[in-house]
């Protein structure tokens, strides 16, 4: 029997602290610049104030970019515009330099981490710290089968809290999640479809790669097959990843969860960010609180999950190559609310005015007329 009990994440995850963001609000009234001056700059960072529990609020100096990587068995029927199984020549890419968010976390100088949970490959591929929380290769076909066991769900869960535990403690104190992943798009849109009660059209976008309008039929298709699996275990989130989500979006549900407890706020990328934190408010409903979504991607299923969580996105630059680029787009944005929410001085005191018939140091003066009209 598991001894995971998705209740306890309920209380153990606190909103931030209401009183702090009310004074970081306060602090705001008193800057030069007026407040609302600046946007959404000014709401930016007084919920970093409240995420940290300091005013004036802490620069973001220890940022991380944490990728979970994993292929899925959809991809089979061709809902993807990259093959089934090659989610790990990405990863070697990533690893190597080469793809966008490598080049946006060089240039930004934040450390990249990925964490293979199911990728399509021999383990020996990669390094040790890649590797070390795998849980299976590849996750099941969700149209036709569960994508994992419940003991692997569990473990895959488990891994990401771990890793959200890993991060805390070694400092880090903002997350850019994203994914690696081919297929993860149709399984997000299933898990979207499932929790906001919609039809598998309404989901269904054209990945990351754009797919035709004949690969993006038998997307929709896949959903609507999977949807039937989903819709019996909604009561169950834990089941619901292990039915039709994957070793991946489990781990980061329960990475998105756990960084809630140890309040480390977290930036979401694409829809498969989106798609795990909609599970993770399902299981915790103060969690979102935690997280800041960090552009419009364009795929459907993400705007639905983000409207659900009332999640407005930073950007909307039509960034769709996912794998955390959008969210390291949005990092500076971050990084400067902090740095304006600090650093900008305050207004100088003003002087009361002093009350008519004072010399300035409260004492009564007299008239002259008054002074020269004494009795004889």
């Amino acid at each position: 029997m598991s001894s995971l009990n998705l209740d306890d994440f309920t209380d153990l995850i606190e909103r931030p602290d209401g009183g702090v963001r009310r004074d970081a609000e306060a602090r705001r009234e008193r800057q030069v610049v007026p407040p609302g001056s600046l946007g959404r700059l000014d709401d930016l960072g007084e919920w970093l104030a409240a995420a940290q529990g300091a005013v004036p609020v802490r620069p973001i100096e220890r940022a991380r970019v944490v990728l979970f990587a994993g292929d899925h068995g959809i991809a089979e029927l061709g809902v993807s515009a990259r093959p089934a199984g090659s989610a790990a020549r990405l990863v070697r890419e990533v690893l190597e330099g080469g793809r966008p968010a490598a080049v946006l976390a060089r240039q930004l100088g934040v450390p990249l981490r990925v964490v293979d949970m199911a990728l399509d490959c021999e383990p020996d591929l990669f390094p040790e710290d890649v590797v070390r929380h795998r849980v299976r290769r590849g996750s099941g076909r969700v149209d036709v089968e569960d994508a994992l066991t419940p003991e692997e769900a569990e473990a895959a869960f488990l891994a990401g809290v771990a890793v959200a535990d890993e991060e805390a403690d070694s400092g880090t104190d903002l997350v850019v999640l994203g994914d690696v992943s081919v297929g993860g798009t149709t399984v997000a849109g299933v898990l979207v479809a499932a929790l906001c009660g919609t039809d598998a059209s309404v989901v269904t976008g054209r990945g990351g790669e754009p797919i035709d309008d004949l690969v993006w039929m038998r997307k929709c298709a896949a959903i609507r097959d999977a949807l039937r699996r989903a819709r019996p275990v909604l009561g169950d989130q834990l089941r619901l990843l292990a039915t039709v989500g994957g070793a991946d979006l489990a781990a980061m549900t329960g990475f998105l969860l756990q960084c809630a407890v140890r309040k480390v706020p977290v930036v979401l990328d694409g829809v498969v960010a989106a798609a795990c934190a909609l599970v993770g408010q399902r299981i915790a409903f103060r969690a979102p609180d935690w997280w800041l979504a960090a552009h419009r991607s364009g795929e459907p299923g993400q705007a639905k999950a983000l409207d659900r969580m009332a999640l407005e996105p930073l950007l909307d630059h039509g960034v769709t190559v996912g794998e955390g680029a959008g969210g390291l787009l949005a990092l500076p944005l971050v990084q400067a609310a902090a740095a304006l929410a600090a650093e900008l001085p305050e207004k100088p005191a003003e002087k009361p005015e002093e009350p008519a018939g004072t010399d300035g140091s409260g004492d009564p003066v007299e008239s002259a007329e008054a002074a020269g009209s004494t009795e004889e």
